[in-house]
């Protein structure tokens, strides 16, 4: 796509015009190549951990991705369900891993944030 920008950059400099069409058009793919990289990323991350975020957000009770609503409630949960007090083990291995998805999203956005923040420098 790229080639095909500088040569509309090109034509639109004698035509007078397709230039921040193209320039857009660019944009756009490069967007949407950084959206398909994130989602495989996070699709990666619910294979790996073998619980989707949708699951995960479920189960820790958040809508967003909060650090530190994260980390209170899975310390809640995971304190309700420690086998000592009656709790289930098998209910404390399930919020462990909703909190390991969580973290492993939200390391995925820093990434792209960064990378986001490096790009717009140069």
């Amino acid at each position: 796509a790229c080639g095909l920008c500088w040569l509309g950059v090109a034509a639109g400099a004698a035509l007078g015009g397709s230039r921040p069409r193209c320039l857009r058009a660019a944009s756009r793919a490069a967007a949407d190549a950084r959206g398909r990289s994130e989602r495989r990323q996070s699709a990666a991350a619910s294979r790996i951990i073998g619980i989707s975020l949708q699951e995960a957000q479920q189960i820790l009770n958040v809508s967003n991705l909060n650090p530190e609503e994260i980390q209170k409630n899975y310390d809640h949960l995971f304190k309700v369900n420690d086998k000592s007090v009656g709790g289930s083990f098998y209910l404390q291995s399930k919020v462990v891993r909703a909190k390991e998805r969580l973290d492993e999203e939200l390391r995925i956005q820093a990434k792209d944030e960064k990378e986001k923040g490096w790009k717009a420098e140069t």
